[in-house]
């Protein structure tokens, strides 16, 4: 998983920073950085797609990377044990979101940075059915000093 994420990381950074100068002095038009963000969300999705399913710990697995527009939607399974989906969904949502968003915030700065969401579906490898989903754009996460 993590040579995946240095790999995604570094790919990102190298196709986000190509435009960043255009991005941010308005040189290059909305449409065209919309039009470039889905060719970015598509590329990576088929970039880290080769590399799963892949075991993230010993309970959860990343199953799956889509393309949505200019959303990097992941997918992933959690084993809960004897934990009803209800009891996950009512007692672990407000810890996982919390985590999750912090977690997104630090790995994927150059995504959201250039206007690409995040958004983490969980799923229960019981049931199969949806546990929870996080959303992540740049507004969810703290500002850093260099953006003051």
């Amino acid at each position: 998983m993590k040579k995946s994420m240095l790999l995604l990381s570094a790919f990102a950074g190298l196709t986000v920073s190509m435009y960043a100068a255009e991005i941010q002095t308005g040189e290059l038009p909305i449409n065209k950085v919309i039009k470039q963000n889905r060719e970015i969300v598509k590329l990576a999705s088929e970039e880290i797609t080769k590399t799963l399913p892949q075991k993230v710990d010993k309970y959860t697995t990343l199953l799956k990377v889509e393309g949505q527009g200019t959303t990097l939607l992941y997918v992933f399974e959690i084993n809960t044990g004897a934990k009803s989906d209800e009891a996950v969904r009512s007692e672990d949502r407000t810890r996982m979101q919390k985590a999750v968003t912090s977690g997104i915030c630090r790995s994927s700065e150059r995504f959201l940075d250039a206007d690409i969401n995040i958004s983490y579906l969980y799923k229960s490898a019981a049931s199969k059915g949806k546990l929870f989903q996080f959303n992540v754009s740049k507004d969810d996460c703290p500002k850093r000093i260099d953006q003051l």
